[in-house]
């Protein structure tokens, strides 16, 4: 986590360490990415049918482009009955000719039920993402820009709009300005987004330090470098975010930005000589007390304007990332309609104070008009301005042509589009960003590499990073019961939050667990207290072989539901004439004196964790099944992230019983992320293989 966290973070940071208060480097924009080649859409059915002997012609190639066109009226409503001939295009002011049509229309009352199972990796979220009838939404919480008491007002109206508006299959994620990207994973557990909301505190202008890394500039920079460096992260988190979104589907995503908006500098009455964690915003150590400094001062004109050009780059950066990932910036102000920027005890005049309120709100405006997005500010009634991100996402035309130009400069080419009817409002995607040379000629290379063996793929995918939307990790393990039956054990462990994210801790899980007819073959609930302090908690219960639905809910002190689960398991039958291998139980120790501890006696709980260091050392153990009770062989060996085998690992036999074990020091392996692959074999039996995934750190 705290390598990704760096990646967040970004120039940013980096360089005010280095360069001091008044010098910063920009952030590197992405490499330009361009839409993958759309195939044609379909005519709708305002079109006249093809004939049964005519053939519809689709027609794809680099030189497809695919718009998403939002076409309301006066009140906002949007306009659903338009034809392909309603359409015209221009690229870079030159006409196109519209050739593919469809309405995309999401009708949430006939919404499917959906469950919380399968997005758990990436390959998971990109087929949930692929489903057109599932919008997607990202709400990012900058408390870097909102003051707390703003941040106390808005909270009810964005849980409401989650709760009412978002439908059962609609997709959503929640992200601060130090969360990783890639902790921001799409989920359709609504209440986990709107638990996320309820914990949002802003942190406007307020520079007490909430993790190790604020505490390493916070207490060296003035305020004033402060606020270059939050703005810089959170502009920097907000692309990662779009590059992200546009990587899972090219149509329309909307990302609601729940800020106040941006300024250059502080205003004089709020810079300090001091470091923020000293200074406040009180002025102390070289900000003055004249209420009027800001005002028809030339210096201070010439320190706003090229402050002011800094974070105009920034802010184009951000729009060119999102047009480049076709998502929409939904800014919410929650300020509702204000008159100033700070209030009385800040000693700004009114004419500064509106000065600052005007520009922060001109950069939510700038953010939401170039990406086709829209700016909910200067309203008290934040429900009804945000009812229209529904409105935007829930109908809009995808119309597609073959462009002229054929572009491949690895430019941006900017779109028009204009509808043969008055008195709409027409809203679209910005442009696109064409393929080079090299673009094409990588794209249409064949490449002869394969990938790891599936089982490979499947293992490393359960060490996913986790997200900031999971609350415990779980280890589910199978071993011999009695009269036929398999026993289950099912450990959780707490997660902590992301960096910057505040939140319930988990306290109980509650199983549920449920055959294939229906029958409840387990139901409790399982406190923390069970396990060792630390450790979550671990049930154990006997099922017969076969499937069985497992249901987990997460709930905290008196705070209802956290979060919630399902899980699809097939119960092996360990009973079966056949050579079995149970689950593997993984335990690791820090130092010689732990190792010794979990060696002897009754070991602990197993753990969950698969993700350790180069100084631990691991313990594995399993048990072996053959056919009356043949002899069996177990062997282990060390596989790379690609499945090639890199040394045999030994393994410990049982003098009495059924349990081998494997002894693991892992000081001699590089970071990263490996298989320890076991076998078991005895003769005249196939071979059966258990895959365990680990990820390696420093």
């Amino acid at each position: 986590m705290r390598t990704t966290l760096t990646r967040v973070f970004g120039a940013g940071l980096i360089a005010a360490l280095v360069a001091g208060a008044g010098l910063f480097a920009q952030q590197p924009t992405p490499p330009p990415q361009t839409p993958a080649p759309a195939s044609a859409e379909a005519t709708a059915g305002q079109q006249p049918p093809a004939s049964p002997d005519q053939q519809p012609v689709f027609r794809t190639g680099i030189n497809t482009v695919r718009v998403d066109v939002i076409v309301t009226d006066k009140q906002g409503n949007p306009v659903t009955d338009l034809k392909l001939e309603d359409f015209e295009i221009q690229e870079d002011g030159k006409p196109q000719k519209a050739e593919t049509f469809r309405l995309v229309k999401i009708d949430t009352a006939v919404q499917p039920a959906y469950t919380q199972r399968g997005i758990r990796t990436r390959n998971d979220e990109e087929t949930a993402a692929a489903d057109e009838n599932s919008r997607i939404f990202a709400f990012f919480l900058d408390d870097y820009h909102v003051l707390r008491e703003s941040s106390m007002s808005m909270k009810k109206p964005v849980m409401d709009f989650i709760a009412n508006q978002l439908a059962p299959g609609d997709l959503a994620t929640v992200m601060y300005p130090l969360t990783p990207v890639d902790a921001a994973v799409l989920t359709r557990n609504h209440q986990g987004i709107i638990n996320a909301v309820e914990k949002f505190e802003g942190r406007k202008y307020r520079y007490e330090p909430v993790n190790a890394i604020e505490n390493r500039y916070v207490m060296r920079l003035t305020p004033d470098a402060i606020e270059i460096i939050r703005r810089q992260v959170t502009l920097g988190a907000i692309r990662g975010l779009c590059t992200k979104l546009g990587s899972l589907r090219e149509g329309r995503k909307s990302l609601i930005l729940l800020s106040e908006g941006f300024n250059a500098t502080l205003p004089p009455q709020m810079r300090s000589n001091l470091p923020g964690g000293l200074a406040g915003t009180s002025g102390v150590g070289g900000g003055t007390r004249d209420p009027f400094a800001a005002e028809n001062n030339v210096m201070e004109d010439r320190v706003q304007f090229s402050a002011g050009m800094d974070m105009q780059r920034e802010l184009r950066d951000v729009w060119d990332a999102c047009n480049r990932n076709n998502t929409a910036i939904y800014a919410v102000d929650p300020r509702g309609l204000a008159t100033g920027g700070f209030d009385i005890t800040a000693n700004i005049s009114q004419r500064t104070s509106q000065a600052y309120l005007n520009a922060s709100l001109d950069t939510l405006r700038e953010l939401a008009d170039n990406t086709d997005g829209r700016a909910i500010v200067n309203r008290n009634d934040l429900a009804a301005g945000m009812k229209q991100i529904i409105r935007d996402s829930s109908a809009y035309y995808l119309v597609g042509y073959n462009s002229t130009q054929a572009p491949t400069d690895g430019k941006f080419h900017a779109i028009r589009v204009r509808v043969k009817r008055p008195g709409v409002q027409v809203r679209h995607r910005q442009g696109y960003w064409a393929y080079s040379a090299d673009d094409l000629k990588r794209a249409t290379e064949v490449s002869a590499k394969t990938g790891p063996p599936a089982a490979v793929t499947q293992a490393l995918a359960a060490i996913a990073p986790m997200t900031n939307h999971r609350y415990i990790r779980t280890w589910i393990g199978n071993d011999k019961g009695a009269d036929g039956r398999t026993r289950v054990t099912l450990l959780w462990e707490p997660l902590p939050p992301a960096p910057g994210v505040k939140r319930d801790e988990p306290r109980r899980v509650t199983v549920l667990a449920t055959s294939s007819s229906g029958d409840i073959i387990y139901r409790g609930k399982v406190p923390a207290e069970l396990a060792t302090p630390g450790n979550g908690g671990i049930v154990r219960f006997q099922a017969p072989p076969g499937k069985l639905d497992l249901r987990l809910t997460i709930e905290g002190d008196g705070t209802g539901t956290l979060d919630s689960e399902d899980r699809a398991l097939v119960i092996p039958d360990l009973s079966a004439p056949e050579v079995i291998l149970s689950t593997p139980k993984v335990w690791f120790a820090r130092n010689a004196r732990e190792f010794t501890q979990i060696t002897t006696g009754t070991p602990p709980a197993p753990t969950a964790v698969r993700e350790f260091r180069r100084t631990d050392r691991l313990l594995v153990r399993l048990d072996a099944y053959a056919p009356a009770d043949a002899p069996t062989k177990v062997t282990a060996q060390l596989l790379n992230q690609q499945g090639t085998k890199m040394t045999d690992v030994s393994v410990t036999a049982p003098t009495e019983g059924q349990t081998y074990a494997i002894d693991l020091p892992l000081a001699n392996l590089a970071a990263g992320q490996y298989l320890l692959e076991i076998t078991g074999t005895s003769e005249g039996q196939k071979p059966v293989s258990e895959l365990i995934a680990f990820r390696l750190g420093s």
